[in-house]
């Protein structure tokens, strides 16, 4: 493949890394080739709303002072992250990809925000979004809709788009994307990249503009598993502002990336996992499991009774709590929200306690289900990350099989509904390629508190393949 810019933009943030600590490289040649990626290719990608362009270069150049100085903050030190515009930067603009919040300029950073300063990273600006991270598509009314790199005719998923589209697309080595019912997992798969939604609790969601609280987490966006290991290492641990945040102690999340699969056990769940998908994603999730039972993990079949009742109960709550926090805004400013949204948050309004309730019962139903069997019979649970790829942009439905077309927002939920509601962390992993060149992603889930398995895991398999290393043409 011709490149169009520079072989850095190239490398994966672990390498960037240790090429800036060898100083092979500086914090401000990275950035400059950067910001000039983002010039020539985000005009056809839509995936920033704000670049950062004379701050990034002064926090470069103030970090190339430090290195020469013998000071190194870690691992991202000098490394060009985006962060989705529902994350607070102290003095300027956050958007939350809305109109309603077009000109606020929070006066703190959000806690992810705060920590990746210390660590050294250098913020290249703020990504599109699917608008107040309510919806699967990116298709954003008030900044243009977020495109997908590999085809500029497709969606890039979301609500965490212009995070996956820019990482995708080497406008940033890792970004920082919000997950509530799938949207860091989604946008990884559609992209070709990786994430991680954290186990509930693991990363602070303090200064960050909630959807639905009782589910939404923040995590990172990479080419490489090991990139999302690196920056999870930087934003993870308790947090005193952040009222759910858990007290759990946080790990070296690089020190058992080698270790390989042997003898580790992959739970699927028979007749869902692997039930009512396109043809090609059937075919790459399946060849994955495989790559991974041939690298020496076992492979159980679990049942869980009530994992159907899932989509339901996701969109119930990912209703009813949005509405909530929007219900003033809604009643004073309804104009101000995109159709899509503005009717969602309307529905939700619309919805009883007793639905509410039972949807919460639900949680703690399927979630028992699923601590049972992580405490008898498995170590991580592997499944697509949804179950179909990259449709055209502004499609609202889908087809799957049978040539039927479906409501795209319920489908999108299929798999990445169970992780939001129990909880439970779950990875994003490439692996593999539709026909029409689009990228498929798996799904990797794993105990309370315990994504150091899932890295593990994810690594594992990318030592195995390169549907990692591949770049869309753009």
């Amino acid at each position: 493949m011709t490149r169009t810019y520079p072989e850095l933009l190239d490398w994966s943030l672990a390498e960037l890394s240790r090429r800036i600590k060898q100083r092979e490289v500086s914090p401000v040649e990275v950035v400059d080739a950067t910001l000039a990626r983002i010039a020539a290719v985000d005009p056809k990608l839509s995936a920033y709303i704000t670049v950062f362009d004379e701050q990034a270069r002064q926090v470069a150049k103030a970090a190339e002072t430090m290195i020469a100085a013998g000071h190194d903050l870690g691992p991202l030190h000098g490394v060009p992250i985006g962060l989705k515009d529902n994350l607070a930067t102290a003095g300027q603009r956050t958007t939350a990809g809305s109109k309603i919040l077009a000109d606020w300029h929070p006066a703190h950073d959000a806690t992810v925000t705060s920590r990746l300063r210390r660590a050294g990273a250098i913020f290249t600006g703020k990504l599109n979004m699917h608008e107040f991270a309510w919806g699967g598509t990116s298709d954003n009314p008030h900044y243009g809709a977020v495109r997908n790199p590999w085809n500029t005719e497709r969606f890039p998923a979301g609500s965490s788009g212009g995070s996956g589209a820019a990482v995708a697309a080497r406008m940033c080595f890792g970004a920082i994307g919000t997950d509530t019912g799938g949207s860091i997992r989604l946008p990884s798969a559609i992209n070709g990249i990786a994430g991680i939604r954290p186990t509930y609790g693991r990363v602070s969601n303090h200064g960050i503009i909630p959807l639905a609280w009782s589910m939404d987490t923040a995590g990172p966006m990479a080419r490489t598993v090991e990139d999302c290991a690196l920056m999870f290492g930087a934003i993870a641990g308790h947090d005193a502002a952040d009222p759910a945040s858990a007290r759990v102690a946080t790990h070296d999340y690089l020190a058992r990336l080698r270790d390989g699969v042997q003898g580790l056990r992959i739970g699927i769940v028979p007749g869902y996992f692997f039930h009512h998908l396109q043809p090609p994603v059937h075919a790459a999730v399946t060849a994955a499991l495989k790559t991974l039972e041939d690298a020496g993990a076992v492979v159980v079949e679990v049942g869980i009774d009530n994992i159907h009742g899932n989509i339901s109960a996701q969109l119930t709550i990912e209703s009813a709590e949005p509405s909530t926090y929007h219900q003033r805004w809604l009643r004073e400013r309804p104009d101000d929200y995109g159709a899509d949204v503005r009717t969602l948050l309307e529905v939700g309004e619309l919805l009883l306690a007793t639905h509410y309730l039972q949807a919460q019962r639900y949680r703690s139903l399927l979630r028992n289900e699923f601590l049972a069997a992580f405490a008898t019979k498995v170590d991580v649970f592997l499944c697509p990350t949804l179950p179909f790829t990259a449709v055209p942009v502004g499609a609202m439905e889908v087809v799957i099989e049978n040539g039927e077309s479906e409501d795209m927002l319920s489908a999108i939920m299929q798999y990445t509904g169970v992780p939001s509601l129990t909880g439970l962390p779950a990875l994003a992993v490439p692996c593999g390629f539709d026909p029409d060149g689009l990228p498929i992603g798996m799904q990797l889930i794993g105990k309370p508190f315990d994504e150091a398995t899932l890295f593990r895991t994810g690594a594992a398999f990318q030592a195995l393949t390169d549907f990692h290393t591949r770049a869309p043409r753009i």
